[in-house]
């Protein structure tokens, strides 16, 4: 990867006099470098960078903004391990390679960071002790510091800087690397959900053409030699085999795929089954079962000498009784919690399969449940779709409720975000008759107990409550419900991250909804989730965005009102006691006079240079009478002719005054030092929530928006603040620099949540 520009839009003005930077420049370039570094990164993840180039590019922005000696990113295992992901070193000599692990333990800083989810740092790595410590040792490094990354809530892994020298890293090393760590968790959250979804997609693909199977009555044994190969393929990884219990307490084998030997073959019958085996467990108890270690149960041996650390068994009932079960097994560490649940489709569509042989009179029953779930995964198919391509949560949440009404054949059906007094909900998506419950979305609304999302707020889980639960109740809730005829609801939990988001619930008018209908919605609420994370994600981004672009204008402000009211106030009362002194001057000195006077030109000089600095990181004016009068101030300096369009615009949020001034100042600077233009005419007006602004010049042309720092820069705070920013410069054309920027503080992610 090529090292990216670490330019920064900073004039890095040196004094000639003493060839040392002028007083706050040290600061100020720093501060711009460190922004301008966490802005290449954060476009990485705003664009959703592979990970691989991410993981590259963020220890080099890193390493060189804290000029340490080398970085490297790690990633914490399950196992009690550190990977690593990503390094880079400032010599350009390897560093440790991407894959290679370290045994956590002892006293060094990989270690201290896994144990206590804390930045730290160790200054002295002679009294350090472990693997990584021996390592760090070997390759010559006496220091380092390092934060951790943590992705939803969880230690993910860490970012460390290195250093051979024998001074320790700066105190502020660990507040900087904080900055990138926070991009890279939202980048690796970000991918963890697209993952998920990618997950739910392929399973829901699998189930189709399992589906697909059943519909056309192949054998079952077909079913079953499918069934099993994409169980292995998206849930075990190692293993998986599907078994049918006996009457004689044996189990037969039906298919099996992942493991060779002449102890698996299929149609061989099983006698005995091993204490530690799920076979027993899942036919004595009717459950699913699961073993997340066999290295710490007893008897797991056989089960280790195949391979397998962690399996998990699901029965397979057929009209009602235990037919079967099927099981995956893993070579890795322990399956994920949800595997039990999205295997359970799985097995209903097995059991279709096993009943539709044996008993031929169900036949259109099957059919009709094979429909209902090939259309259930075309449903879900759809909102995925929607929920994949990042639209609107509103949208995602009107198209789920809508789902959902259709699938259940319901009245009404419809979102709702519970809120914090712990009695109110927010309806965010409905779908239903013009004649049936009107629940508009945005209103709070306070629900009695015995609705099903209360139900589902106190106890977490899905909830069918029927009209017994409101016949008797006396309260405008139960009188709207019976006068509507509503006799049946249910519900089903959105859990976002772990929390309780909200619930979506279904009404009707028919009759009790079946049994299990609300678990039914449970993919769905799966899929809003995803929606309501992927959105929680992007708004935090664009905060982290607006907070950096936020820290630089403060900073600008602070230093622009040192240099007033400290230099600047200095440098002018140095020269009026020089003009003192040069009045004293005795008249036969008349060399000494000159001299004198010409130090204090001098040095009036050297003030109009800083006052023009000042200016130029922060103008006074700005702060102080706003946008209107800035740029009539700017069109005023400009060196150029300036047509000034900018009726009364009030005070704007100080943000959106910034952006505005530095587009238009920036559009001079350009119109006059490159396009060699002969007029400019500056536009500004507020409309429907909306700062416009635009800059047109007659110049040459031929502006490249990527070619330099600074049209790329004002960009990134454009959008950064919500707003859009362009450039159109045809040869020889002119050019128009225009941006729009919202005044008032979007809103759209709340109202849609």
């Amino acid at each position: 990867m090529n090292a990216p520009d670490t330019g920064a839009d900073v004039d890095h003005t040196v004094d000639a006099a003493e060839g040392h930077d002028a007083p706050g420049q040290t600061r100020l370039r720093q501060l711009a470098d460190e922004q301008a570094a966490l802005r290449r990164v954060a476009t990485l993840v705003a664009r959703g960078a592979p990970a691989d180039e991410l993981f590259a590019a963020v220890p080099q922005e890193a390493g060189r903004l804290l000029q340490a000696d080398q970085m490297t990113m790690i990633r914490y295992g399950s196992d009690g391990t550190s990977t690593v992901v990503a390094g880079w070193r400032r010599t350009g000599e390897p560093v440790p390679p991407v894959g290679d692990r370290q045994r956590l333990g002892g006293k060094n800083l990989t270690t201290i960071i896994w144990r206590t989810r804390r930045p730290a740092r160790i200054d002295n790595y002679a009294a350090a002790s472990g693997g990584p410590a021996a390592a760090a040792r070997e390759a010559g490094f006496r220091a380092a510091a390092g934060v951790p990354v943590i992705v939803q809530g969880r230690l993910w892994g860490a970012m460390i800087a290195w250093t051979a020298d024998e001074h320790p890293l700066p105190l502020d090393t660990e507040t900087r690397l904080a900055s990138f760590t926070e991009l890279v968790a939202t980048a690796i959250a970000n991918a963890q959900a697209g993952q998920e979804l990618r997950g739910l997609a392929d399973t829901q693909a699998a189930l189709r053409r399992l589906a697909t199977l059943v519909a056309r009555s192949e054998p079952p044994e077909a079913v079953f030699a499918a069934t099993t190969g994409e169980a292995l393929r998206y849930f075990g990884g190692g293993t998986a085999r599907m078994i049918r219990y006996e009457p004689d307490g044996t189990a037969t084998l039906l298919a099996n795929e992942g493991t060779t030997g002449p102890h698996v073959r299929v149609g061989d019958r099983w006698e005995g089954y091993p204490p530690a085996g799920l076979t027993a467990t899942v036919r004595r108890t009717g459950q699913a079962a699961r073993v997340d270690d066999y290295r710490d149960i007893p008897g797991g041996e056989p089960y280790l000498r195949e391979g397998l650390r962690s399996a998990v068994a699901l029965p397979i009932h057929v009209d009602g009784r235990l037919w079967g079960a099927i099981a995956v097994g893993s070579g890795q560490g322990p399956l994920p919690p949800d595997t039990e649940q999205r295997m359970t489709e799985f097995t209903d569509l097995v059991a279709i399969a096993v009943a539709n042989a044996q008993n031929q009179a169900a036949l259109q029953a099957s059919r009709d449940e094979l429909a209902r779930l090939l259309e259930e995964q075309a449903a879900l198919r759809r909102v995925a779709t929607l929920v994949a391509r990042g639209i609107d949560p509103g949208e995602i949440f009107s198209a789920v409720a809508e789902e959902i009404r259709r699938l259940l054949d319901a009245d009404r059906a419809g979102i709702a975000r519970f809120e914090h007094d712990g009695k109110s909900v927010v309806g965010v998506g409905g779908s239903g008759e013009e004649d049936t419950v009107k629940w508009p979305a945005g209103p709070r609304v306070e629900v009695p107990d015995y609705f099903a999302s209360a139900v589902v707020r106190r106890t977490g889980r899905s909830a069918q409550v029927d009209e017994d639960a409101w016949s008797g109740a006396a309260d405008p809730a139960a009188d709207a419900l019976r006068e509507l005829g509503i006799r049946s609801m249910v519900a089903s939990p959105i859990i976002v991250e772990g929390r309780l988001w909200g619930a979506v619930t279904a009404w009707t008018r028919r009759g009790p909804f079946p049994a299990g209908t609300a678990d039914r919605m449970a993919d769905f609420t799966e899929l809003a989730a995803t929606a309501v994370g992927n959105a929680e994600g992007r708004a935090e981004l664009a905060a982290s965005r607006a907070r950096i672009v936020a820290a630089a204008d403060q900073t600008r402000r602070r230093i622009e009102r040192d240099l007033h009211d400290g230099t600047q106030q200095r440098l002018v009362s140095l020269g009026l006691e020089l003009r003192l002194a040069q009045s004293m001057v005795p008249a036969d000195l008349g060399g000494l006079e000159a001299e004198i006077g010409k130090v204090a030109d001098e040095l009036t000089g050297a003030v109009e240079d800083l006052r023009e600095i000042a200016r130029g990181i922060h103008p006074v004016i700005l702060s102080e009478g706003g946008l209107r009068p800035a740029l009539r101030t700017l069109a005023r300096r400009a060196a150029v002719p300036v047509e000034l369009e900018v009726p009364a615009l009030g005070r704007l949020p100080e943000p959106v005054e910034v952006a505005a001034y530095y587009v238009v100042s920036e559009a001079l600077t350009n119109a006059t030092r490159h396009a060699h233009a002969s007029g400019v005419e500056v536009s500004a007006e507020v409309s429907g929530g909306t700062l416009r602004v635009c800059v047109r010049d007659d110049g040459a042309g031929g502006a490249d928006p990527l070619g330099g720092s600074g049209l790329a820069g004002l960009n990134d705070r454009i959008e950064a603040l919500g707003g859009t920013f362009s450039v159109d410069s045809p040869a020889g054309g002119g050019t128009t620099v225009s941006c729009e920027l919202p005044v008032v503080p979007g809103t759209a992610l709340p109202s849609a949540l």
